[in-house]
């Protein structure tokens, strides 16, 4: 064994003692609480009984026999091994068991499309795949036309794929004792992939220093109000597995000797079920819609959350309506905060309503107020041509980050990577303004404003004010061609079915011009939609967002410039 005591610069922390690895947090933890829950999954969200519960001894155990198994399986260096799957307790201590091998895990979003799929396996040549039974019909002529075959097979939702073995024949026998391989924390712990929401997604370069100080970053957020960070009881229904809320509201509990609660994916009468039955301190509810499905749950069933301490939500701002909701079902004390950030540089931006309670009553859920950056994250606004727009409230420019957690590139994309770090900035694709205290607000994704005679229009505003509406369920805005404003601001409305008879008749009569003049009460002229379309679902992508460009396509708008 080498010990060098000498140098002082280019130095590479690959002892066990010393290193950051992402598969070290389970054993770490055993040797605190080894007896505690570090997974429960919710029915639906694990394969087999014995893995309802894991205790952070027996998930360390089990992260280490998949491991062994992968290696005698033949995967060795940075070898990629691609993981579709969704939510569960299997998926999660794989992807741990993977980096405990000093592999490279790339999970998939099984939703994607065939031909997205097919692209991924081609790009990242992986030397093994785990596969869900239940996604594999999704997947599995994509496979075939990129000439792979599934090794190994979770069986949820139904039986081992032909010709793969099932997580449990594939580790039987292997040793769980830790694996003896070099890591160090500058090494890639994983390919995340973007939304691709434009174009075929990238895949984004995480190092094990990445994740780990994305996770920390977040285990002070989410372990506010409880007395010991251990005492942490985090739930997600939202993606854990192939998004990045698998780095911040997923390993945050594990990082803090809590316990993760996993549900298979969104039912918010579950979600609601699981926070009250697993006594949960913080949740991932995701977007504000999803906010509100949670609190009528809970209305619902009559049910209260005392113990819920935060409640974390993301992609649009709640109303104070929402956030009094919460707080009857709570307690005085909860604290509410959105996040704002993306898959490539995740130390997000922060907005509490409790210390901004000014601000939140007068301009939420309209202004997508996203506060502050985390303590480690630099970011200001800037202009097109790099400078910056501190000091100057109300001046649209794109967030820009540098950070501990900012990917380390896109994997075998130098050009996409070389654009994306433009004057030494990571460029977020977000667009910005600062109020005049310094906060910021989100307007938009850059690509989806919309510049309607002279003006630029937020379409996350528009929309904010559409979803207020009693009759509409969800609501996209796009940018349509119009000879007279170039483009004209256009509302996409799925309407809300009717659920109760006294409001089944403004459900009934919701029409383009109801909408419009809704809207038009809220909204400047120049924000208001000049068309609105009704339709039953939309293109989406990860995490439930719409496929704007899909959607102008759709509706005859063709690329944009």
């Amino acid at each position: 064994m080498a010990i060098d005591v000498t140098s002082l610069a280019n130095r590479r922390a690959t002892d066990r003692w010393n290193r950051v690895a992402v598969g070290d947090l389970l054993e770490r933890l055993t040797w605190s609480y080894p007896d505690q829950d570090a997974l429960v999954g919710w029915p639906g969200a694990f394969a087999y009984p014995e893995h309802a519960r894991l205790s952070y001894r027996r998930a360390n155990a089990l992260a280490n026999q998949i491991a062994h198994a992968l290696l005698a399986a033949g995967c060795t260096g940075k070898d990629r091994v691609l993981v579709v799957c969704e939510n569960s307790v299997e998926a999660v201590v794989i992807k741990l068991g993977v980096q405990k091998a000093g592999l490279v895990v790339a999970p998939v979003n099984p939703s994607l499309a065939a031909d997205v799929v097919e692209d991924v396996i081609r790009r990242i040549a992986p030397r093994l795949a785990i596969v869900d039974a239940e996604v594999w019909p999704r997947v599995e002529a994509a496979f075939g036309r990129a000439g792979m075959a599934p090794a190994v097979t979770i069986p949820i939702g139904g039986d081992v794929i032909p010709g793969s073995r099932g997580l449990r024949e594939f580790i039987a026998g292997a040793p769980d004792t830790e694996p003896e391989v070099e890591i160090h924390g500058d090494d890639i712990a994983e390919l995340q992939f973007t939304s691709g929401t434009t174009a075929m997604p990238k895949a984004v370069m995480l190092s094990h220093v990445n994740t780990y100080l994305a996770a920390s970053g977040y285990a002070l957020t989410l372990t506010r109000g409880v007395r010991c960070e251990s005492d942490l009881r985090l739930c997600s229904f939202l993606p854990l597995v192939y998004h990045i809320g698998g780095q911040i509201f997923g390993l945050p509990a594990l990082l803090s000797g809590g316990t993760l609660v996993i549900g298979r994916r969104f039912a918010a009468d579950q979600v609601a079920s699981a926070v009250v039955r697993e006594r949960i301190t913080a949740l991932w509810a995701g977007s504000p819609l999803m906010v509100q499905a949670w609190i009528e749950a809970m209305q619902r069933a009559q049910w209260t959350a005392p113990e819920l301490a935060v409640i974390a939500y993301g992609w649009a701002a709640i109303s104070p309506a929402q956030l009094a909701a919460v707080t009857r079902l709570t307690s005085d004390r909860i604290v509410a905060v959105e996040v704002f950030g993306q898959t490539e540089a995740i130390a997000c931006h922060r907005f509490w309503p409790h210390r901004w309670p000014e601000a939140f009553a007068a301009h939420c859920p309209q202004s997508n107020y996203v506060g502050v950056p985390s303590p480690l994250l630099a970011s200001h606004l800037m202009a097109p041509d790099g400078s910056s727009l501190e000091g100057q409230p109300g001046v649209l420019g794109e967030a820009v980050y540098r950070s501990p957690v900012v990917m380390q590139g896109y994997y075998q994309d130098e050009a996409a990577t070389r654009a994306v770090f433009a004057h030494g900035w990571f460029h977020s694709g977000d667009s910005c303004v600062y109020d005049p205290a310094g906060l910021r607000i989100m307007i938009d994704r850059l690509k989806d404003i919309v510049k309607s005679g002279g003006e630029n229009v937020s379409s996350l505003r528009v929309e904010s004010v559409l979803v207020q509406h009693p009759g509409v369920a969800r609501a996209a805005v796009i940018g349509l061609p119009d000879p007279r404003w170039g483009e004209a601001v256009t509302a996409v409305v799925i309407r809300k079915p009717g659920t109760e008879a006294d409001i089944d008749a403004a459900i009934d009569a919701v029409s383009e011009s109801d909408l419009i003049a809704f809207c038009r009460a809220r909204l400047a002229g120049f924000e208001t939609p000049k068309r609105v379309i009704f339709v039953d679902k939309y293109p989406e992508t990860v995490g439930g967002k719409v496929l704007k460009h899909v959607l102008r396509a759709e509706l005859g708008g063709g690329p944009r410039p």
